[in-house]
């Protein structure tokens, strides 16, 4: 069957998948800038699409319009619809493969073969200065979003002490290492994990391949506290990378947001431009 890829249009026109694609592609951009790969899921969600699996069409449209612009300019401008990750394999779908190995299949290369392809071009698409030149020359406006109230709000004081639905949340999380997407045979986490920078992660799940963490809130916790959450996820994440790479061992860490309830609508655009994974609606009710 032909690729997606090479029978998806061009971004310009009125059907359903180039509408789409012309209020993805800056919140591509917004991504490109920011460092950080999008889930299908999460992408599909801004858009307000309920089925991840049209992205298909979307971003093939992408591909064909930068693919043009290339040719225009005389001068490559990166797939950036590589960006758009599997939230199992890390991966894009298999149409990116058109786009970057043209000869070659890209869903018959090895999979340790398919990272080092993707993981390559992620770095021209961070490090590529004309994003903001690609949506002029395509019409279109970038994508704004200010969360300084949001920001001000969270960076006030923590309130009391632990709540019991708190304690509940993290001791259910660190019983069930699926809620993260652990397999079966994990060990249960660790609660109130220490870190050398003074932190402490609510829930640590380590083993000599993986590291992750889980930062929870309860359905008790407001706005500002989910917000706080989303910065944490960052800042452990990245200091679990340190301190992987000063024990010598492979940066494989994630770090990641789990709610008792939904993750509000107005934190969705922060979330995917933070780069942070969300886990809604675990409750230790419903284990």
């Amino acid at each position: 069957m032909m690729n997606t890829a090479k029978i998806s249009e061009p971004i310009s026109g009125d059907k359903a998948c180039q509408t789409r694609a012309r209020a993805a592609l800056p919140l591509l951009v917004r991504q490109a800038e920011a460092g950080a790969p999008i889930f299908y899921s999460d992408l599909a969600e801004e858009l307000g699409m309920p089925n991840p699996r049209n992205l298909n069409y979307v971003l093939g449209s992408i591909g064909q319009s930068l693919e043009r612009l290339s040719k225009a300019w005389k001068s490559k401008v990166p797939p950036i619809q590589c960006l758009v990750v599997n939230k199992n394999t890390g991966l894009p779908g298999e149409g990116i493969g058109w786009f970057l190995v043209k000869k070659e299949d890209f869903a018959s290369l090895p999979l340790r073969q398919k990272r080092a392809i993707v993981e390559a071009e992620l770095q021209h698409v961070f490090l590529y200065p004309r994003w903001q030149e690609v949506l002029e020359a395509l019409d279109l406006e970038p994508t704004t979003s200010d969360f300084t109230a949001f920001v001000k709000k969270s960076a006030g004081g923590f309130g009391g002490g632990e709540s019991e639905e708190h304690k509940a949340l993290k001791a259910y999380v660190a019983q069930n290492p699926k809620v993260v997407s652990l397999g079966a045979n994990t060990p249960q986490g660790t609660t109130e994990h220490p870190l050398p920078s003074g932190d402490c992660l609510d829930v640590s799940f380590r083993d000599n391949k993986v590291w992750v963490a889980a930062e929870v809130k309860s359905l008790i916790s407001a706005e500002a506290d989910i917000v706080r959450g989303l910065y944490q996820c960052v800042k452990y994440r990245a200091v679990m990378e340190a301190v992987l790479l000063s024990e010598s061992r492979p940066q494989n860490a994630r770090a990641l947001l789990v709610l008792e309830s939904k993750l509000p609508p107005s934190l969705i655009s922060l979330r995917n431009m933070l780069g942070v994974e969300v886990v809604e609606g675990v409750s230790p009710r419903n284990g």
